[in-house]
């Protein structure tokens, strides 16, 4: 098996200036990335954003093609093109002119372990004082309401937001939640924000997701970053899923529910954080965001058997 340092190589010449303390975010499209609100943020970074390449992963060592096999162009009667997949670390800088480090690209599908420590070598490489995972995971909460965030650190004092959603879970791990357990195990600072999206529009592009990822980001980390597109991209979503439901009031009753179910929740919340009692019988989204998602099924397929 390869040794972590052959699962990469540095590319070019680029080095930090001294003494930076660089931040380097990790935005891997897989599991955890609900509404495509991580890539979406890391593309947007990308695109409008002054960097270089400066290490790139063999993703033939990474990569499960038939899993998720990447796009080609046939014309007429031969094969034109080949997108093939990157996993690569940029740097960047932010709209000050300040340095920082995004890896981006597919969750790898394999070698988990070696690719943490592939990580922690480019870590150590480039001088990085934090690391700092986005996701988004689907959660029964309505797209009317503000973006909410899960933070998370390898060290309690890390973590200064408190969480509106809170309890122990057990859950399917991914390459991000490894990478930070790793790292904080090695003496690395590491955090992580995971939006909370809609899980009736998990599997569209909901850049109000996006938004409030990045927004966390340079809260946590000083970045100056362009985040106006992205929230005038979530207004526009948001006016579209809004003209979608408008039509059949069943499905506004369904948000309706949501909404005060959701509202009820936080409002316990609040409560039991100054010395209230939660009240057991909020009820949950579950079948109320369901009922949602086939709506909105429907309407992506065309067809409506309520007709």
């Amino acid at each position: 098996m390869p040794d972590p340092a052959e699962l990469y190589e540095i590319v070019g010449d680029w080095e930090p200036p001294a003494d930076s303390g660089l931040v380097l975010l990790h935005a891997l499209d897989g599991f955890l990335d609900a509404g495509s609100a991580a890539q979406l943020a890391a593309n947007h970074l990308v695109e409008t954003l002054d960097g270089e390449i400066v290490a790139r992963f063999d993703i033939d060592l990474l990569h499960d093609y038939r899993a998720r096999r990447p796009p080609m162009v046939f014309v007429e009667d031969h094969y034109e093109s080949y997108t093939p997949p990157q996993l690569v670390v940029h740097a960047l800088k932010d709209s000050t002119g300040v340095p920082f480090l995004l890896l981006n690209g597919p969750e790898p599908d394999v070698m988990w372990e070696r690719f943490t420590s592939a990580v922690g070598q480019i870590a150590e490489r480039f001088g990085v004082r934090l690391v700092v995972g986005l996701g988004g995971v689907p959660m029964t909460v309505p797209h009317t309401r503000p973006t909410t965030l899960t933070a998370h650190g390898t060290r309690p004092e890390l973590v200064r937001r408190t969480n509106v959603w809170r309890g122990n879970l057990r859950i399917p791990g991914s390459a991000s939640a490894l990478l930070e357990l790793r790292l904080g195990e090695r003496g690395q600072d590491a955090i992580g924000f995971v939006a909370h999206v809609p899980h009736y529009l998990a599997s569209v592009e909901f850049p109000q997701a996006s938004a409030a990822l990045l927004d966390g980001v340079a809260e946590e980390t000083g970045l100056l970053l362009p985040v106006g597109s992205l929230h005038q991209a979530g207004v526009t979503r948001l006016r579209e899923i809004d003209a979608q439901l408008a039509d059949d009031p069943q499905a506004v009753g369904v948000v309706k529910a949501l909404e005060e179910q959701y509202d009820s929740f936080v409002s316990n919340r609040q409560q039991a954080e100054l010395g209230g009692e939660m009240d057991d019988n909020v009820p949950s989204g579950e079948e109320l965001g369901a009922e949602l998602e086939r709506f909105l099924a429907q309407l992506e397929r065309g067809d409506d058997d309520s007709r």
